[in-house]
């Protein structure tokens, strides 16, 4: 077995590997930027290293800075969690050429599946079905065009080297190719450190189901059953269960038999995950992308399987097999999670980062919550907004569901506006209980009902409890003793009050109509002049929080009397970054 594990990721997930890593007596090491320095992985794990500032360009997408922590810290393996450098192939190398175990696949596998292009190929070589698309990464307008003509709209523009939703555009026509091929790119530069797109034909109101695959070093490779992700908003997902439901029997052994194929076919080690896109009338499937990593939503297969894929990841980059064979994974009862996201989804999922005061998590039988916080700590506005997970098991689909919605009522987050009251509203809706819901539904069919409730505001003083930490020198590994760090309330006020703020901006923006930031983030461009004439709907500016980008659209028609924010600029919620006077 593994002896000491570098986790280089943060949150939710690196909390997740770290006490897996315990069950197995394995040593852990955390890494961190500015923004994560007194973050739960970090007070958790048994040695931490700083990277570098808060921006993950800077500090998680760092290459050289967790190659140099993990060489300091003594660790023998590396786990990239999901996100950040997971699907980066040339981290991975770069871990194996430091003498180190990367706890995934080789490189090599990486750089073909993990770009999404080589993954199509390699999909249609093995017989797997595609969408059509383009066969080159497009890098420049016209070559873009020319292959959104021959596809055909609408089309779909997605970044090569993502995952998690990040960087996918859905075009309906030519005149919105250049936006969302721009916007994508910065989306996927920002949270993978690379900007590479492709495009692919958009399949209308599809389902999203996936299969969970594990395989060792021995030639051994197996499924653990599927999953639906079919509960999504810009391209991410917010709800997953499994088993998936109501697909026919002959469609869903054949998806599994695919991904199990194409596995083989590329020598996968590791635990990863085979994405298909199901056609509405569920009688054909595609193969969308595959994930060379953990996912999100790993823990509904191991709540129905019983299986822990985490360990089993550890377990296989120590050099072990499976030992088990296909014939022995069975799903049994139903598994749903719920993604918990520091998001107003009542202000179209406006991010809300801040400091959670008391946080209540739910509890019972059939309960899990999977987080990356405790009470008093922060949700940095640097990184995704997600920061935890509830989780039930049942033993059929519709008890499951209201298990689930007694644990989203139950719980609580004081001073942050979250994704629950929504996801527990997503849960009753009919075709949601009948299973003939799509990807499309939440931003066609389900709108928020009522009102957000304001946040409770957080704690007027916050004390993380003193700890050591070690940092990475030129000069060799300083051990250092971090204490009690104190918090004004004028400080915590600041982090805490995302509920008031936001109410604070609805009013201003109601009372102005003129366009409002909804949030606190930085702007992205800028899409207007002094003097411009606009109507109701035009793009103002696009703002980005949380990895997450936003377009603020003009409330009214008239013209554009003032302009106060430009590019590049930090915005604070509720300012207003325009002002827009009736039309002369």
């Amino acid at each position: 077995m593994l002896k000491n594990v570098l986790i280089a990721n943060r949150g939710e997930i690196a909390v997740r590997i770290i006490r897996a890593c315990r069950d197995l007596k394995v040593g852990t090491v955390a890494v961190y930027s500015d923004a994560d320095e007194h973050a739960l992985h970090v007070r958790l794990a048994d040695a931490a290293f700083r990277l570098g500032p808060a921006p993950a360009r800077d500090s998680y997408l760092n290459i050289d800075a967790i190659i140099a922590a993990a060489r300091a810290s003594g660790a023998d393996a590396v786990h990239p969690g999901y996100g950040m450098l997971s699907e980066n192939a040339a981290f991975a190398q770069a871990v194996a050429d430091a003498g180190l175990i990367f706890i995934g696949p080789p490189a090599d596998v990486i750089g073909v599946m993990g770009d999404k292009v080589a993954a199509r190929a390699a999909a249609h070589a093995c017989g797997l079905p595609i969408l059509p698309g383009a066969d080159v990464i497009d890098s420049d307008a016209a070559g873009t065009h020319h292959n959104a003509e021959r596809i055909g709209y609408p089309i779909a523009v997605k970044a090569c080297f993502g995952g998690g939703g990040r960087g996918i555009r859905a075009v309906h026509d030519a005149t919105e190719l250049d936006a969302a091929f721009a916007s994508a790119v910065r989306e996927s530069i920002n949270a993978f450190g690379r900007g590479e797109i492709y495009l692919e034909r958009y399949l209308d109101r599809p389902r999203h189901v996936e299969v969970q695959i594990v395989a060792d070093n021995h030639g051994n490779v197996l499924h653990l059953g599927d999953r639906d992700c079919s509960v999504q908003r810009r391209h991410q997902k917010l709800v997953e269960e499994a088993p998936a439901p109501n697909l026919p029997t002959a469609l869903r052994e054949e998806m599994l038999r695919a991904a199990v194929t194409l596995a083989q076919s590329v020598k996968y080690v590791g635990a990863g995950t085979v994405e298909f896109l199901v056609d509405h009338a569920l009688t054909a499937f595609y193969f969308l992308e595959m994930n060379t990593r953990l996912q999100v939503e790993h823990g509904v297969t191991e709540l129905v399987t019983g299986r822990d894929i985490v360990k089993l990841q550890l377990r296989i980059a120590a050099g072990e097999r499976l030992g088990l064979t296909q014939k022995q994974v069975r799903v049994s009862g139903h598994a749903i999670q719920a993604r918990i996201a520091a998001e107003d989804p009542w202000r179209r999922f406006a991010p809300q980062p801040g400091r959670c005061g008391a946080l209540r998590l739910p509890g019972g039988r059939g309960v899990r919550c999977d987080f990356g916080i405790e009470s008093n700590d922060a949700i940095a506005a640097e990184y995704d907004s997600m920061f935890g997970k509830i989780l039930v098991v049942s033993d059929d689909r519709e008890s499951a569901c209201a298990k689930l919605v007694s644990a989203l009522t139950e719980f609580s987050a004081d001073g942050v506006v979250t994704t629950a009251p929504y996801l527990a509203q997503v849960l009753v809706k009919p075709d949601f209980a009948a299973a003939t819901h799509d990807t499309g539904s939440v931003e066609r069919d389900w709108a928020p009902e009522g009102e957000q409730r304001e946040p409770a505001p957080s704690p007027t003083s916050i004390r993380p409890a003193e700890r050591r930490v070690n940092i990475a020198t030129d000069r060799g590994v300083l051990n250092v003793r971090i204490g009690g760090l104190a918090h004004t309330a004028a400080a915590a006020a600041t982090g805490g009050v995302a509920g008031r703020q936001t109410a604070h901006a609805d009013a201003r923006a109601a009372a102005s109509a003129d366009p409002i930031s909804p949030m606190d983030g930085l702007v992205i461009s800028v899409a207007v002049n002094v003097g411009d004439i606009v109507t109701a709907g035009d793009l103002i500016a696009t703002l980005e929080a949380m990895k997450m980008e936003m377009p603020i659209l003009a409330q009214r028609a008239g013209q554009v009397a003032a302009v106060n924010v430009r590019a590049g600029d930090a915005v604070t919620t509720g300012a207003r970054l325009c002002t827009i006077a009736p039309a002369a």
